[in-house]
């Protein structure tokens, strides 16, 4: 070994990982288990505890798991991480250890309109409100937060617009409120993107779009930034104030930079149940090693295939950060220099029923509810995906009713653009 630090590419292979101990498996097992068995009985108390750390129960923690988690972790440059069921999951028990009843976040408008249907009706069941901001607009998040306000919650690349996102000017806003700022970095991936090198303090992942990247497994991680003081003051007390499960431990003080991932499993995880399976974790971690390569070949050929429908008479406009002249361009320059990303939108002349015609027209795109795949995806959000918001909510979150979206694979670009040209005829 030498004392370079690893590239990227290398961990996304190795990080996390090493040949079995019981069998000289290279490839990371698959822990297809419940439960552990304990050394004995101080052992046992020692991990009920925390006073140690092991395993005890596939909901609380997996050897499979584990790997996924300090792969990913290391590949966003965080203290630690927590892979979950999905990425609805991972922003769920984000705000379950940071929101009591009656507390606000600041949430970007431009979301994937699943977080935006969380956020308005779920939450409220637990007394959780949201209030929205223009990410275009990066002095109304300031205006937008109030005493109540524990959080802001932004995507680095927008779902599904394609909004590259200012998350240095952002995260200054949250700094000087001192509030952490949530970044869900699903469409950049940490190949394109990594927010915690821009001010972020939690990073959440569906894993199930890029980092898997092949469309056969759900999964969420949340990873810690080590960057919040949690117990400055008691505004987070699920962090801050002793813990009558762990005989009074403070979860800020014993664990410092990586507090908050350990009270997203100990009492988020633990309690609440939504546990990745050790087989998607497997599959996921399959995924990750060839993420670089997949996510510069995604980015090639959306470039492509953006430039190519922004002359087709049939569309009106593209909304793509990697074209020239595009709004977020410079952004995207600052941001993700290595490329804008595989999904983007588009507005049809013909509106809404173009948009429809076109997804039922396309034979090698899949038309579904997923990015981040090898294959090529398609969907209509304005009757799919957005569905349930109002006119005026879809054309704020970027999903008005002419809006179409793809997700650009791994295929032969030529065939795409073929695919799409004898679709829009």
């Amino acid at each position: 070994m030498t004392d370079r630090a690893p590239g990227f590419s290398t961990l996304a292979i190795h990080a996390g990982a090493a040949p079995d101990a019981a069998t000289g498996a290279r490839a990371t097992p698959i822990y297809q288990t419940t439960s552990f068995v304990f050394d004995d009985v101080d052992h046992a108390a020692s991990l009920f505890g925390l006073q140690a750390f092991g395993n005890i129960y596939t909901r609380i923690g997996n050897p499979t798991n584990a790997v996924l988690e300090e792969r990913v972790a290391a590949l966003e440059g965080g203290t630690a991480a927590l892979a979950v069921a999905s990425g609805h999951a991972a922003e769920f028990l984000c705000f379950h250890a940071l929101l009591q009843p009656g507390d606000e976040f600041v949430a970007a408008r431009k979301l994937y309109g699943g977080s935006i249907n969380q956020f308005n009706h779920s939450y409220k069941s637990f007394g959780w409100n949201v209030i929205w901001a223009d990410p275009d607009d990066v002095e109304g998040f300031a205006a937008a937060v109030t005493p109540k306000t524990k959080a802001i919650f932004i995507e680095s690349i927008a779902n599904p617009g394609g909004v590259i996102v200012d998350i240095a000017a952002i995260s200054a806003i949250a700094k000087k409120h001192n509030i952490p700022l949530i970044v869900d970095n699903t469409m950049a991936s940490p190949y394109l993107l990594r927010p915690f090198e821009h001010g972020a303090d939690i990073v959440v992942h569906s894993a199930t779009k890029f980092l898997g990247g092949h469309g056969n497994s759900i999964g969420g991680l949340i990873v810690d930034g080590g960057s919040f003081n949690w117990v400055g003051d008691d505004r987070y007390p699920m962090l801050s104030k002793p813990r009558p499960e762990y005989n009074g431990m403070v979860l800020g003080e014993t664990f410092g930079n990586f507090a908050f991932a350990i009270a997203t499993r100990v009492l988020g995880l633990r309690d609440l149940g939504p546990a990745l399976s050790p087989f998607n974790a497997f599959m996921l971690l399959t995924g990750i090693e060839t993420l670089p390569l997949r996510m510069q070949r995604h980015c090639e050929s959306t470039q492509k295939v953006a430039e190519h429908l922004q002359k087709h008479p049939a569309v009106e406009w593209v909304s793509y950060p990697g074209l020239a002249g595009d709004k977020y361009e410079a952004l995207a320059k600052r941001y993700t220099p290595k490329g804008a990303g595989a999904v983007f939108t588009f507005g049809l002349k013909g509106g809404y029923d173009a948009g429809v015609k076109l997804v039922s027209n396309l034979k090698l795109f899949s038309h579904l509810a997923n990015i981040g795949d090898t294959r090529s995806l398609v969907i209509h959000p304005a009757s799919t995906t957005h569905r349930q918001l109002t006119d005026e909510q879809k054309i704020a979150s970027g999903a008005g009713p002419q809006v179409v979206r793809l997700s650009i694979g791994l295929e032969d670009v030529e065939d795409l653009i073929a695919d799409l040209d004898q679709a829009l005829a």
